[in-house]
């Protein structure tokens, strides 16, 4: 009887441990099976979750952007553009510019050609405005070629130190004076071939005088309309002369003298050089360097110069046209300049 008991108990010992394995595993396998359900049934509110959370961040740009940055230029300006495509866009920013400065004129003050001639020297490296407070003086000394060629250059030197370089342009007004008595009877030339012989006269010059005294066409390529110009890629030239010919093929000759006004105008006033106010701009559809300059309206607004900006214009003594338009004439030399 010991025997059989001892001989049954071992196997009932060992079906039990072997029913409480299986017991265990399935018990492990069911836990596993929940688990694996509840992290797929989860996945997908995660990813849910997360596309929800990142969809608001996508949207800001887009609600925060403002009319001006929605301006395709820059995508616009990587896109190869033919000459066509250029006398177009060229063309209607010189409109869209005219319509913006509809009185837009030379700004320097003059009464004739040789006062015109004179003011132009004078204005390099300074503003039209220092020149336009110090020439009253110089004319009402000097009235015409005559008087300025047999000037005392010291005394001359005085009157033109507010214009900067006074002893340079000294000499360039008193030799410019000699060559218009000498060589044309103290008349100014109407000839550009004729104005370059002049002390002092380069091509820029030459055609200020020729465009605003004569009203032959010009292309009046400053530091301002070569800066334009190449913002525009209407030409990838430095060289002045270069700028001038390139920028001619893309306008009738009868727009040159008008577009120069258009072009320098928005350069003193809106399009600087450092800080372009690209946010007010009205050609900033049409223009590739959109966002060089400050794009939100509101700060833009302040960087704009002269009458745009409530200061006066640069001449004393503007156009009727520029007074009828509002423009405030520029305060006289020793004046100081308010808003």
């Amino acid at each position: 009887m010991k025997k059989v008991a001892a001989a049954k108990t071992p196997a009932a010992a060992t079906k039990k441990a072997a029913t409480k394995k299986a017991a265990v595993k399935k018990v492990t396998a069911k836990k596993v099976a929940v688990e694996k359900a509840t992290a797929k049934k989860a996945a997908p509110k995660t990813a849910s979750a997360a596309a929800k959370k990142a969809a608001p961040k996508k949207a800001v740009p887009a609600k925060a952007a403002s009319p001006a940055k929605a301006v395709p230029a820059k995508a616009a300006a990587r896109k190869p553009e033919s000459q066509a495509a250029l006398v177009r866009r060229a063309r209607r920013i010189n409109r869209e510019l005219a319509e913006v400065y509809p009185y837009a004129h030379p700004e320097l003050d003059f009464e004739n050609p040789f006062q015109l001639l004179v003011a132009t020297v004078l204005s390099a490296q300074t503003t039209d405005l220092r020149v336009n407070q110090t020439t009253p003086t110089l004319f009402a000394k000097y009235p015409a070629p005559e008087d300025l060629a047999a000037a005392n250059p010291e005394v001359v030197e005085e009157i033109l130190r507010p214009c900067g370089f006074f002893r340079a342009k000294t000499k360039s007004v008193i030799g410019l004076s000699k060559g218009l008595v000498e060589q044309f009877g103290g008349e100014v030339p109407g000839r550009l071939e004729d104005l370059v012989k002049l002390p002092g006269v380069g091509r820029k010059t030459a055609f200020v005088v020729l465009g605003n005294a004569f009203g032959r066409p010009g292309i009046t390529v400053d530091t301002h309309f070569q800066r334009l110009v190449r913002r525009w890629q209407w030409t990838e030239a430095t060289d002045p002369d270069k700028i001038e010919a390139a920028v001619g093929e893309l306008f009738p000759k009868s727009d040159w003298t008008g577009l120069s006004h258009h072009v320098i105008w928005h350069g003193r006033r809106m399009c600087h050089a450092r800080k372009p106010a690209c946010g007010v701009c009205p050609i900033a559809p049409l223009c590739p360097a959109y966002g060089e300059g400050e794009t939100d309206p509101e700060k833009a607004k302040k960087l704009l110069k002269y009458e745009k900006g409530g200061f006066p214009g640069q001449r004393l003594k503007p156009p009727q046209a520029y007074l009828d338009a509002g423009g405030t004439p520029a305060p006289p030399l020793g004046a100081v300049s308010g808003k």
